[in-house]
């Protein structure tokens, strides 16, 4: 086994193995994703091109800075001015990315663990692995997108429920009140999340459907710990999403080329949350074993 999955990490070294990981495998992990993904790139590009949408910033332009061009939606208007068919095509295109995704990550696990066993691997065989996952990955998937719609109705319901009765705090004290309680509320919310997150990896790795009950177990006594990393993570993308897009935006405007680096970064961006999430999940099985075995010991010197 590799040494540095061997042992349970503290925070700041999940963070450096996802970051040593996704450098040291770059080519290979982002070749899943292209071959996966790369083609739904390539046909949206091209509906875009057949609906009218230039390839580059158009040369004349309106004059309006590139966000402002963003912001108005003019290559949305162009796009649905190409006809139905485009506009349906997209969506079919973003409907096979949904399915395609799971994989993609689901293969990236395939390839971390690989290498936590010191396993050799190849790009063909992590994805057909996770093809062999497909239905349970989809069948648990949409049973936790239930989960999570149910969450999202009794939040708006409960939200709705205790600001009528804060009606008599004032306004300033019922703006605090919904402040806290938005608060409490998203916190709450987000460790309950976090708690069934590790599903995923419990369906691809361990072949457990759903893998909720697998998933409550590993995130216990780390729900707040796993809940900080995903919030750190989430940060890291979405500032290299934000520098990538000002960067191009600024040169592309709303292009068919603009888009194409959008999904790249895209792609990018999942990658690195995938090996992240993977090092997370594998770090938590690790803890859970070296738990089992400690509880194990216990139990023998009580009857010793």
């Amino acid at each position: 086994m590799n040494e540095q999955f061997s042992k349970p990490k503290r925070f700041g070294q999940i963070l450096d193995h996802t970051f040593q990981l996704s450098k040291q495998y770059f080519k290979h992990l982002m070749k899943i994703f292209f071959l996966l993904i790369g083609p739904l790139i390539a046909l949206e590009a091209i509906i875009q091109l057949a609906s009218g949408v230039s390839f580059f910033r158009d040369a004349a332009g309106s004059g309006a800075a590139w966000f402002e061009e963003f912001i108005a939606g003019e290559a949305e208007e162009e796009l649905f001015a190409g006809g139905l068919g485009a506009a349906l095509g997209l969506l079919s295109l973003e409907f096979i990315s949904l399915l395609l995704f799971p994989i993609a990550q689901a293969a990236v696990l395939f390839t971390v663990n690989d290498i936590r066993l010191g396993e050799t691997f190849t790009v063909g065989t992590v994805i057909k692995r996770a093809f062999s996952r497909f239905w349970g990955i989809l069948g648990s998937t949409i049973l936790f997108i239930l989960i999570l719609t149910g969450i999202f109705i009794v939040t708006i319901l409960l939200i709705t429920m205790l600001t009528f009765d804060a009606g008599g705090m004032g306004i300033a004290g019922t703006i605090i009140f919904i402040l806290l309680l938005l608060l409490g509320i998203g916190l709450g919310t987000g460790l309950l999340v976090t708690r069934l997150s590790f599903y995923f990896g419990s369906v691809v790795l361990d072949k457990v459907t759903p893998g909720f009950d697998r998933s409550w177990g590993l995130t216990k006594g780390r729900t707040w710990f796993l809940l900080g990393l995903y919030i750190v993570f989430f940060l890291i993308i979405t500032a290299i999403s934000f520098a990538i897009e000002t960067t191009f935006g600024a040169l592309l405007g709303n292009s068919v080329l603009f888009n194409i680096v959008q999904n790249i970064a895209l792609l990018f961006t999942t990658m690195i949350m995938s090996v992240g999430y993977a090092v997370m999940f594998l770090d938590a099985k690790t803890r859970n074993s070296s738990d089992d075995l400690k509880g194990m010991l216990d139990d023998y010197n009580k009857d010793s």
